[in-house]
């Protein structure tokens, strides 16, 4: 099978510009165009609720790929550029601007939109949304020392961006409907003891709905009406972090299958068969849950490629993911809730430990604080299928690497 002559890449984030890197070291030759909604150089997003809040990196430093990249690699990028309608029959990409561009393969790379408060004010000025470099840049000059900041939502985003504002000063309540969350993903033992740490580091900790935010007549905060018994929250800048939507309006519209995300198959392959959907907005069929996270949109990416050039796919492995708060880092392989029984490495006390997700004899998932190199041999051991022994697991004078060797 030839490859294609044009391929238009709708989205520019880390599958996008993933996606792109694997066709050209794979030797694809053809026209490479990214559509990038966005203004300036692609950039990488996770880190916009840690460094880049505490003003520690520069949009150059958060850059995917320099700008001679571009360049040397034949990769026309258009910013700036929304695509209003992509149309899979003619191979056409309209732009918003209302020209056309034709491809004979078109990737959406659209991602997400950050979820809005469903609430009676949740469009007041003081509720900011954090998925945007300008979204950063907004949010961080209101994380002033003494403001009140109330973060709503305490999964990943949430709970690093309250650690940020709690480390730059400002008196944090971090509101959450869940008494711990990200338990499914990583485990109670693990997801407690970070829920945790927010307490030990000064933030107020609420586990509460919100009802809907009020703003004060001719005053600048604002009040966060909770839940059942949980009164209000007075806070000057409110933080949404609950999730976000799969962008699919595009794939919705051109007739794709769309089912909490563009629905793929191997290779990333869509309902139509000259469209592809990479990154966080697109779901494999058969799979309950879209995996939003960098590694798995840059796995996308390379899958992408390795199907358009009609090569193999890349071997699985299980999903990884990281989250840094409070001086500590979560990484997380697999996804906890797949496992039967759980197994302790090191002392929970401590504040560093792992926790080994076991389905029968293997090992199905992993979660640590701190311990990175524990988590790297659970991937390997988890993507092989080797059996393991739970009592060499807990064992901390145990090397893991070793199980690996069967």
């Amino acid at each position: 099978m030839s490859a294609p002559g044009r391929i238009a890449v709708v989205g520019a984030g880390l599958a996008a510009v993933s996606l792109c890197d694997v066709l050209r070291d794979r030797g694809y030759d053809g026209q490479l165009v990214l559509y990038s909604a966005e203004r300036g150089l692609p950039y990488d997003r996770p880190p916009l609720s840690k460094d880049v809040l505490l003003g520690k990196a520069r949009r150059e430093d958060v850059l995917l790929r320099p700008e001679q990249w571009y360049a040397d690699q034949g990769v026309e990028l258009h910013d700036g550029a929304l695509v209003r309608a992509i149309r899979p029959h003619d191979g056409g990409v309209e732009l918003a601007n209302g020209r056309t561009a034709t491809a004979d393969r078109i990737v959406l790379a659209t991602g997400g939109t950050p979820r809005a408060l469903p609430v009676f004010g949740g469009d007041d000025p003081a509720v900011h949304l954090l998925r945007t470099w300008e979204d950063a840049e907004r949010l961080r000059a209101q994380l002033l020392p003494g403001a009140r900041v109330a973060v709503i939502g305490a999964g990943l985003i949430g709970a690093e961006t309250a650690a940020v504002a709690s480390a730059l000063g400002c008196r944090v309540t971090l509101i959450d409907p869940v008494p711990v969350p990200l338990r499914a993903v990583v485990g109670e033992k693990i997801a407690g003891t970070l829920h945790a740490r927010h307490s030990a580091e000064g933030i107020e900790v609420r586990t509460a709905g919100v009802e809907r935010i009020e703003r004060r007549p001719g005053r600048r905060e604002v009040l966060v009406h909770l839940s059942g018994q949980g009164g209000a929250v007075a806070a000057d800048t409110v933080v949404a972090g609950i999730g976000i939507r799969p962008a699919t309006e595009l794939a919705e519209a051109a007739g794709l299958t769309v089912d909490n995300g563009i629905v793929v198959q191997a290779g990333q392959r869509t309902s139509h068969p000259n469209i592809l959907a990479v990154g966080d907005v697109a779901r494999q069929d058969g799979h309950r849950v879209r995996h939003e996270h960098w590694d798995a949109a840059q796995r996308d990416g390379e899958a992408a490629a390795l199907a358009i050039m009609g090569r193999p796919g890349p071997k699985p492995t299980a999903t990884w993911f990281w989250s840094d708060r409070h001086g500590s880092r979560l990484e997380a392989v697999g996804t906890m809730a797949d496992a039967e029984r759980t197994v302790v490495r090191g002392a929970p006390g401590d504040g560093t430990f792992t926790v080994f997700g076991l389905h029968g004899d293997r090992l199905v998932a992993a979660a640590a604080i701190d311990r990175a190199r524990e988590v790297k041999a659970a991937r390997r051991l988890i993507d092989r299928g080797i059996p393991v022994d739970p009592a060499q697991l807990a064992d901390e004078s145990a090397d893991l690497r070793k199980l690996l060797k069967g």
